[in-house]
């Protein structure tokens, strides 16, 4: 009896363990760390070097590997093995990062200096317009650039 109370404890605790676990690593991943500095200066000194290494040594067993590769119809799938991989890892990642490419944060600042262009060169074609449009209206240019065109009722009422 008490062995059998046991085993079927011993089954329910690891029935939820089998369900919570994944759960939990999941919502690791799912947080946004940020890597240490001892990652980071690991990375720079020891990883980025390596990755040097390897890309200058992939590109050499690439341009060996080329006139094979071209015959079989494969160059395209050796380069990105042997050179685009390595370079992507070496340079394409954040310092300390272990996953190759950009972060959302690249991608929002990005989208931020973007937005920011935008919003000033719609501002100076704002300003441009207003301009052209004084003049159109004064027959001369204008005085102020920076002033507000006049309405349809107010160009009626100087013509």
């Amino acid at each position: 009896m008490k062995i059998k109370a046991s085993m079927r404890r011993l089954a329910a605790a690891t029935a939820i363990a089998c369900v919570a676990l994944p759960q939990t690593l999941l919502a690791q991943e799912a947080i946004d760390d940020s890597p240490s500095a001892g990652a980071m200066v690991g990375d720079l000194l020891v990883a980025r070097p390596i990755g040097v290494v390897l890309t200058a040594g992939g590109t050499a067993a690439w341009l060996v590997s080329l006139p094979f590769t071209l015959l079989a119809g494969h160059a395209g799938e050796a380069a990105e093995t042997l050179v685009v991989g390595p370079a992507e890892t070496t340079f394409m990642r954040c310092l300390g990062c272990r996953e190759t490419g950009y972060t959302n944060k690249d991608v929002e600042q990005i989208r931020a200096a973007q937005g920011e262009e935008e919003v000033e060169d719609t501002e100076d074609e704002a300003r441009e317009d207003a301009a052209e449009d004084a003049e159109a209206t004064t027959g001369g240019p204008a005085a102020d650039a920076d002033a507000t065109p006049p309405t349809g009722n107010q160009r009626r009422k100087r013509k």
